[in-house]
């Protein structure tokens, strides 16, 4: 079935979902925070301390995977979300105290929309590992962990999780808004953000295939549709036959909040590369998807990942590794062990 019809059967089916991406427009934002990768991460490290580790956490994957299919892009996003603002630590899951006005960053705006299911894939996880290996297992090696398992889960690759992470000791929606990309990010802004990340162009373009599953809401790429850059006009990059459908799930006054639709139609629960072959058809959701079509920095890499699965799930599990040593807390100094996921120590 073509690409487009395929995308154009799947909007009505996802039309009241919530979503799993949530990017403000752009601002003027302070500078993004550089980050270190920590080498000291072993694949072993709870092989005495807790060896039935990934065992526990793949049963709650393994269960909400079936039961609540939505929680696998909702907790990619999220071990996402973890690395880029202050390192893979779980400040994402720590939730802002009754009645501070100092908000943890689960409660930024750009995380607003953050799936509640990966969320409580995460606290399910931590439950069942605390009963069996009480306070030694970290919140942010479960959420990597349990991210891994959803990619495979859906039918990604199957990569070793290195693990040894401490979880955070601060969590602060300030720091969230210059780490995060967003849905009109330019490929320069992009280079540049996942430069202070540690990762390269390539890294970039095969981490954005993680939108091969999972949704948007209208606001973020309403403005394609109507007023793309001010000019009053569509974005003439958007497939007209789409543009004529997003339309009508999105209008620019009067549109439901909850409306959603898939990143990539012909694969919303399914890991492969067929996001990619989505940019190459024009069919891209949000801006800074097909503007990585588009650069020529990066649509070689794109159109690689296009035509070479294999190559894009290797290439995928290699980039989840790099990206999950981001900032990694060790020690009581600079980290905890957190018996709930939710609060501090």
């Amino acid at each position: 079935m073509h690409v487009l019809s395929l995308f154009l059967s799947a909007i009505f089916f996802f039309l009241f979902l919530t979503s799993t991406i949530s990017i403000a427009p752009t601002t003027s934002q302070p500078p993004a925070l550089r980050q270190i990768h920590h080498r000291d991460l072993s694949v072993d490290y709870y092989s005495k301390k807790c060896p039935q580790l990934e065992n526990l956490v793949g049963s709650i994957t393994s269960q909400r995977f079936k039961e609540v299919p939505i929680s696998a892009p909702a907790t990619i996003r999220l071990f996402f979300h973890d690395c880029f603002v202050e390192g893979c630590d779980g400040s994402i899951l720590i939730e802002t105290k009754k009645g501070s006005k100092k908000l943890a960053e689960r409660d930024a705006y750009e995380n607003k929309e953050l799936r509640e299911e990966g969320f409580e894939s995460i606290n399910k996880a931590k439950a069942l590992v605390e009963y069996h290996c009480p306070s030694l297992v970290s919140c942010s090696d479960i959420l990597a962990i349990a991210a891994r398992d959803f990619i495979h889960l859906a039918g990604g690759p199957y990569y070793q999780v290195k693990k040894g992470r401490w979880d955070g000791k601060r969590s602060t929606a300030t720091n969230v808004p210059p780490n995060i990309p967003r849905s009109n990010s330019t490929v320069d802004q992009l280079i540049k953000l996942f430069a202070f990340k540690g990762l390269t162009v390539e890294e970039l373009v095969v981490l954005s295939g993680s939108h091969t599953i999972g949704f948007a809401h209208c606001k973020n790429f309403v403005g394609r549709l109507y007023n793309f850059k001010g000019t009053k006009r569509p974005d003439p990059t958007l497939d007209p036959r789409l543009l004529k459908e997003l339309r009508m799930s999105c209008p620019f006054y009067g549109g439901s909040t909850g409306v959603v639709l898939p990143l990539d139609a012909t694969t919303p629960f399914v890991f492969v590369n067929g996001y990619f072959t989505g940019l190459g058809s024009k069919m891209a959701l949000l801006e800074s998807d097909q503007a990585i079509f588009l650069d020529p920095r990066t649509k070689p890499i794109a159109l690689e990942m296009a035509r070479d699965k294999q190559r894009f799930l290797k290439a995928y599990g290699e980039a989840m590794d790099k990206m999950g040593s981001i900032g990694v807390k060790r020690g009581k100094k600079h980290g905890e062990i957190r018996t709930d996921c939710r609060v501090f120590l």
